[in-house]
């Protein structure tokens, strides 16, 4: 059994509340779940914040018994410091690339071709 944390949408129209949750991969997004690992708010507060609440030793435990995080999911537990930072791939966490490389390769070719 395949095991990914996601999450599930609850609250009223245009205001989103989610439930971050371990669950069997071929549940569907808003059916049945193994346990509730926390909450997520998309609509920011007066504080101008997004709220994230993680019970962190559960999380640990479901990714340490081979859990997948979902993108949402894995970008929320990257930013909370629970995972490293980088792109969720089936084969573990890529890093993310420097843009500025992508700009100085541009660069140098538009250069190369302007010698030629």
């Amino acid at each position: 059994m395949v095991v990914r944390l996601r999450l599930a949408r609850f609250g009223k129209k245009r205001h989103p509340m989610y439930k971050i949750f371990a669950a069997d991969a071929r549940c569907p997004r808003d059916g049945r779940h193994l346990e509730v690992l926390g909450y997520y708010d998309a609509i920011p507060e007066k504080d101008g914040n997004k709220h994230v609440g993680l019970n962190i030793e559960r999380v640990k435990y479901w990714l340490s018994v081979g859990a997948q995080p979902s993108t949402t999911v894995g970008r929320l537990l990257s930013q909370a410091g629970v995972i490293p930072r980088g792109i969720p791939t089936p084969l573990g966490w890529q890093e993310t690339k420097n843009p500025d490389k992508r700009l100085r390769t541009s660069t140098r070719s538009s250069e190369e071709a302007d010698d030629k």
